[in-house]
C-alpha cells in the first residue's frame, strides 16, 4: 500500500529537532510506526520493536547491555513493554548533545506516562497519533491554520471539492484506519474483527488485567450504543454486568489505550451550575460502527444513530486537526442545568468560538442565538458557526458561519 501523508509529520519532526526524544501514543494500528520508519528513511536509524520477544527480554534484565546492542539514533517500538528502558534512556539522552536520539512508540496507558513523566520530564515531546483523518485519506493538508473566520474558510474552500454526505458517511463507516482502507464491506468486518481479538483483547488483558473479556466486549458495545453522549457509568455497568467503580476504571482503559475520548465540559466561576460530566466518543468511527453493528454505510447513514455518528465525526476531526496544529487549544463542551448545551467551544488564547454541529445540510440558523451566553459571562467570543452538511461557506451573521464539515 502506498504510503499516506500524515499531518502530524510537520509537528513530529519540528519536536525531534528540539527534544532529545520524541514519543508518539495511540491507538493499535493507526500508523505510528509507518511513519517514524518513513520518516527515517533518509537517516540511518535502529529499529527494534519490543514485541519481539529476545530484544524485550534482554531490555528487562540488562538495558545497559541492551543500549550497545542496538545503538541510537534509533526508533524504539511500544515501549511500554520495557518500562526498564527509561533511566537508561535518561542517562544517554544527558551525555550526548544529540537531538532526536529515540523517536519512540507506545500506547498511553497510566502507568507508562507516570514513568515517562518521572523519569524523562523536560527531556521528552509527547504527540498523540489518531486513525486517518478524512482529509488526510484524501491526499490534503491545510496550509492554514483553522480560526473558524469567513476569510479563513474560503480559502480552505477552494481546496476541497464539494460536501458530499455519502463521501462523509463511507468515512464514518469505515473508520481512519491504514489496514480499512480499501477494504471491501466483508474485508472490513473481518479487519475489526480480528483488530478486537487480536489487539484489543490482548492489550486489556496486559494493561488492565481484564480476563473476563466476554463482559469487557459487552461494555465496549455499551460505549458504541452511548456513542456522542454523557457517559454514564450505572448504564454502562448494567449492560455489562459490572459494578460502577469496574465501569470507571474499564473506561480510563479504552481511554488509555487511545480507543474513546472524553470530550470535557466546560468549567468557568462565571457560569454557575455546569455539568461536570464528560462526553463520550470514539477515537475511529468505523470501529464504534462495527461494535453497534451497522453493517453498510447507507443503513448508518439513514439510521436512527447517523446525527450521533456525524457529531463523532466532527469532534474527532477537530481533535486531530488541534492536535497537530501548531498552537495549543482545549475542546470543551457546554451544558447548564437548564439543559442549554453547545457541542463544542475551541478555546485558544482566551478566546472562545463555539460550535453546533448539524447532519442537515440547512440547519435552523437561530441555533447560534445560544452563544450569547458567553458575552453575559463576559467571555471573549470568537468566531464560530454550525458545522453541518451544507456544500458552501454561508455567513449567518458577523461572528458566525454555516461551515461544511468537509472544511475542519
Amino acid at each position: 500500500m502506498k504510503y499516506m501523508k500524515r499531518a502530524l509529520e510537520r509537528k513530529f519532526l519540528h519536536m525531534s529537532s528540539f527534544f532529545k526524544a520524541v514519543l508518539v501514543t495511540g491507538a493499535r494500528q493507526v500508523g505510528k510506526t509507518t511513519m517514524l520508519k518513513h520518516l527515517a528513511m533518509e537517516q540511518s536509524r535502529t529499529y527494534v520493536s519490543m514485541d519481539n520477544p529476545m530484544a524485550r527480554a534482554l531490555a528487562k534484565s540488562d538495558p545497559i547491555l541492551f543500549f550497545q546492542t542496538y545503538k541510537p539514533p534509533m526508533i524504539l517500538d511500544e515501549i511500554q513493554k520495557a518500562p526498564e528502558l527509561f533511566e537508561q534512556i535518561k542517562i544517554l539522552c544527558d551525555e550526548s548533545k544529540e537531538r532526536g536520539l529515540f523517536w519512540l512508540t507506545g500506547s498511553q496507558q497510566f502507568k507508562m506516562m507516570k514513568n515517562i513523566r518521572e523519569t524523562l520530564a523536560g527531556r521528552i515531546g509527547i504527540l498523540e497519533l489518531y486513525s486517518f483523518s478524512k482529509n488526510e485519506v484524501e491526499g490534503l493538508i491545510f496550509p492554514n491554520e483553522m480560526d473558524f473566520s469567513l476569510p479563513c474558510l474560503l480559502s480552505r474552500q477552494q481546496l476541497v471539492p464539494k460536501n458530499d454526505i455519502i463521501q462523509v458517511f463511507e468515512h464514518i463507516w469505515r473508520g481512519g484506519m491504514p489496514d480499512a482502507q480499501g477494504a471491501d464491506p466483508e474485508q472490513r468486518q473481518e479487519y475489526y474483527n480480528s483488530y478486537i481479538e487480536t489487539y484489543l483483547m490482548r492489550d486489556v488483558a496486559e494493561e488492565g488485567g481484564i480476563t473476563d473479556t466476554v463482559r469487557f466486549y459487552k461494555f465496549m458495545k455499551a460505549c458504541a450504543a452511548l456513542v456522542a453522549e454523557q457517559v454514564n457509568y450505572k448504564t454502562l455497568a448494567e449492560s455489562a454486568e459490572i459494578s460502577q467503580p469496574t465501569a470507571k476504571e474499564w473506561v480510563r482503559l479504552l481511554q488509555g489505550l487511545g480507543i474513546i475520548y472524553l470530550l470535557p465540559p466546560y468549567a468557568n466561576n462565571e457560569l454557575k451550575r455546569l455539568t461536570k460530566t464528560p462526553k463520550l466518543y470514539f477515537c475511529d468511527t468505523g470501529l464504534c460502527a462495527y461494535l453497534s453493528m451497522w453493517l453498510t454505510r447507507d443503513t448508518l447513514m439513514n439510521g436512527a444513530a447517523s446525527g450521533h455518528y456525524f457529531e463523532n465525526y466532527v469532534v474527532t476531526e477537530l481533535l486531530k486537526n488541534f492536535s497537530y496544529a501548531p498552537s495549543k487549544v482545549n475542546l470543551t463542551y457546554y451544558r447548564d442545568s437548564n439543559a442549554k448545551e453547545i457541542d463544542v467551544f475551541v478555546e485558544e488564547n482566551g478566546v472562545i468560538h463555539p460550535l453546533e454541529i448539524k447532519k442537515s445540510a440547512n440547519p435552523d440558523r437561530r441555533e447560534v442565538k445560544k452563544y450569547e451566553l458567553l458575552d453575559k459571562a463576559k467571555l471573549e467570543r470568537g468566531s464560530g458557526g454550525i458545522v453541518c452538511m451544507c456544500e458552501e461557506v454561508i455567513p449567518i451573521d458577523a461572528q458566525n458561519c454555516f461551515i461544511p464539515c468537509n472544511l475542519i
